[in-house]
């Protein structure tokens, strides 16, 4: 949250109880969760993601949506979330294994890391996608997580894993990878030793 207008109230709440502040945890998210209600003649609120990059909104209805772990930032009342495994290999760069599987009727705020590129696969269409750059895709599209060309292409090239989508459905990804600037930035750090 970076504001809100006058008259709109704020309560904190593990939504579902502890079950439900449970599951969010294990997907990757707060435990506890803000809702923002605003007075009779309406009301404002902005909100900002943790990392720099796009925000989106994504219209739950017809069907499940999956979404990155931390790429969640708001949704409407009506919308419920699951967590979701996402293979034994793991997922995503961060290694998640979860997922939210995100359902309901309502719109979800979610944010990228970077900028948002979608897909629109058709039915048996077929993309490879970096897992670091997935911020999510639409539960009709199946997935399988696999390396890079051999054992030797996937640690020397650094690509590492990446996530075979097949449509039909929507993909969306991110141009950032958070891994990336990580391995980045992290040997530019001085250490203490010094």
């Amino acid at each position: 949250m970076v504001s809100y207008s006058d008259g709109v109230t704020v309560e904190t709440k593990a939504e579902g109880g502890l079950f439900g502040g449970l599951k969010r945890m294990i997907g990757g998210e707060s435990f506890f969760q803000n809702t923002f209600k605003a007075p009779g003649q309406g009301g404002e609120i902005t909100l900002a993601p943790s990392l720099p990059g796009d925000l989106l909104t994504i219209e739950i209805g017809q069907g499940a949506f999956m979404l990155q772990s931390g790429a969640y930032v708001a949704s409407e009342m009506g919308v419920a979330f699951d967590t979701a495994w996402g293979g034994a290999k793991g997922f995503f760069g961060s290694g998640s294994l979860l997922l939210l599987r995100v359902t309901g009727s309502g719109t979800v705020l979610a944010s990228a890391y970077g900028a948002v590129e979608e897909r629109i696969l058709q039915s048996g269409q077929r993309y490879t996608v970096d897992t670091g750059h997935i911020v999510g895709f639409e539960e009709s599209v199946t997935f399988q997580v696999r390396r890079v060309g051999d054992w030797k292409s996937t640690i020397l090239g650094g690509e590492g894993l990446v996530c075979e989508l097949q449509g039909p459905g929507r993909v969306l990804m991110q141009s950032r990878s958070e891994e990336a600037f990580l391995g980045w930035l992290l040997p530019k750090i001085p250490s203490k030793s010094n």
